[in-house]
Parts: structure tokens; sequence; C-alpha cells
């Protein structure tokens, strides 16, 4: 059964047209009879199940079968602070996040970030969007940014962070909030003014890209 979420506000009846038509018609070849469950975007708790009933040559029109209040939303929460790095890099690892349950990333202009990278929010978000119709969540990540390392510190002091040290992540240790770097790691000037937070490695010899470092904490920490 496919899940969509779409912008209108489902009544008795829905009539899609554009993109959402020639994704069910078009792509997926969904006929008369079929059930599709949605979710509108005006309201995420809702879940309904749709029957289609007509289908047109740029139209699809839908009857509400039954609708129930159903948040699937990750059982635990996290932050990430991540030092900004190629979009592309990040855009390939966002459906796996949104997959695993992290809440939320905070994007975050550190030394070695380099100054050409621009990040597309409204893209990353259609990202999540596909994800979020695939593997059910009704929950978005929530994007936030930060000048410097400083500047997110001061909002987040609990926070934890991955670098090279002793510590190991343990499976078990709460952790809400993780900070972690770009590709190079963090400058000297940024591991001084990190020293008083608490700070951890993974159990690994092998020296991992920040978008892998990323995914490996996140599903440690969630899963």
């Amino acid at each position: 059964m496919i899940y969509m979420l779409i912008d209108e506000k489902p009544g008795t009846n829905l009539i899609l047209k554009g993109e959402s038509f020639k994704y069910l018609v078009k792509s997926r070849r969904q006929c008369v009879g079929d059930r599709i469950q949605f979710r509108s975007k005006d309201n995420m708790e809702f879940l309904h199940e749709c029957e289609v009933t007509s289908i047109q040559n740029r139209s699809i029109e839908l009857q509400v079968i039954a609708s129930k209040k159903e948040l699937v939303a990750p059982v635990k929460s996290l932050h990430i602070g991540w030092c900004i790095i190629d979009s592309k890099s990040i855009e390939k690892v966002l459906p796996s996040l949104t997959e695993i349950g992290v809440s939320r990333i905070s994007f975050i202009g550190c030394e070695r970030s380099q100054k050409n990278f621009k990040l597309d929010l409204k893209r990353f978000n259609r990202i999540i969007e596909s994800s979020m119709q695939q593997c059910g969540r009704s929950t978005y990540i929530e994007f936030g940014t930060y000048k410097n390392i400083q500047e997110f510190i001061e909002e987040y002091p609990q926070t934890k962070v991955l670098d090279f040290t002793e510590k190991t992540l343990d499976a078990y240790e709460e952790v809400s909030t993780v900070l972690i770097g770009c590709e190079g790691g963090f400058s000297q000037s940024e591991r001084v003014f990190l020293e008083t937070q608490d700070i951890f490695r993974l159990a690994t010899p092998m020296v991992l890209r920040s978008e892998s470092a990323v995914m490996a904490v996140a599903s440690k920490i969630l899963l």
C-alpha cells in the first residue's frame, strides 16, 4: 500500500493533479479500486486511507475510506550538530538519517568547512519527504544553521563531541545532542574550545568521512 504526503486537506473526496497525478498514474500505475494512504502536510497526525474512484487524463480522484490518528515518530530524540560539508554528500545520507530517526540537524560553519558550500534546505526537505513516504515516518527532521561552534555550544552546552580520544561511545549512554566535524576534523582552536565538553570516539581504527561518522553515530545511539 502506497503512503504519500500531500498539500491538500482530505475531505470526503480528494482530487490530485500535477506531480502527484504523474507519480500515482504514470510511475506507480495505480488503477481504479486501488487503496492509498495519505497524510496532509497541514496535519501530519492523521493517516487517511483512500480508494481510487476515477482516473482522467490529468487528474485522479479518490474517496476517503477511513481516517485515524496515527503518529509514526522516533522513539528517541537525537540532535546532530554537523559542521558543513558538500551538500551532495549530505543529500546522500539524508534519507537514511530520516529512517534511523534523527530529530534535528544543525549545520555549523566550522573553520575547516569550505566557504563555497551553500545549503539548500528546501531541497533537503523534499528529499526527506520522499524518504518519509518510503519508511512511513510522520515527523520531519528539523533544520537549523549556526555561524560557528561557539554559537552552537552556547545554545546547547550539554553537547557531546565526536573526536579522537580514548573514550568510546557506550551503546547504553544517553546522548541527546552530538557535534560532528567536517572533512579534516576540528581545527586546533576549536579543539581547545571543546576541551570542556564530553568527547568520545567510535570503536574503530579507521578514519571515517564526515557523513559516515554521522550515520554511524546516529545508528549507534538510536537503533
